[in-house]
């Protein structure tokens, strides 16, 4: 399957080291140099805004979906290609699920796991069959991973960790990989 976009998860908020903002940074600008989508929250903050501020000033296409509850929340980014206001949490990820073809996670708090998980969920469901990038900045999933290998050891999983998910430590690992 041609990737021809991707869905990008990561916190409203730029977190603690500026390798997060950097390595988003760095992101947005090769989505938009290898001529990629990006389908994100559609917020202006954090490293949700860095990445689609990346792809923007590289000329890229960004497609923000938001629910109307994060409209002031999360600053609705004004210069997007395209953005869509949507009821609510459930629809702005089944909608990002479906505008994607591969997913990337970047740090973020709880709400970027829980994308993540759902994604992975649906995976392991056969809803879909999407690849999915863990961007492991600065070793920040390192536990998550730890934990995830200890699910798969312990006979929880269905398939191994790595049959869906893809860790790199830098973008252009990431993009030496994605396909």
């Amino acid at each position: 399957m041609k990737i021809e976009s991707v869905a990008v998860f990561c916190g409203s908020k730029p977190g603690q080291h500026p390798i997060y903002a950097q390595h988003a940074a760095e992101l947005g600008k090769f989505i938009a140099i290898l001529g990629l989508k990006l389908v994100y929250g559609g917020g202006n903050k954090g490293l949700m805004g860095t990445v689609a501020n990346a792809v923007l000033l590289n000329e890229g296409k960004v497609m923000g979906v938001m629910p109307k509850i994060l409209v002031d929340w999360e600053q609705q980014h004004e210069s997007l290609s395209e953005l869509a206001i949507v009821p609510d949490m459930h629809t702005r990820k089944k909608m990002m699920y479906d505008l994607c073809d591969a997913a990337i996670i970047l740090p973020g708090g709880f709400g970027t796991l829980d994308e993540l998980f759902e994604m992975v969920t649906w995976n392991q469901l056969k809803i879909h069959d999407k690849k999915i990038y863990i961007l492991n900045s600065n070793g920040f999933y390192k536990h998550l991973l730890g934990h995830l290998n200890q699910m798969q050891k312990d006979g929880f999983l269905y398939e191994g960790v790595t049959d869906r998910i893809i860790v790199c430590d830098t973008p252009v690992e990431l993009f030496n990989k994605i396909g």
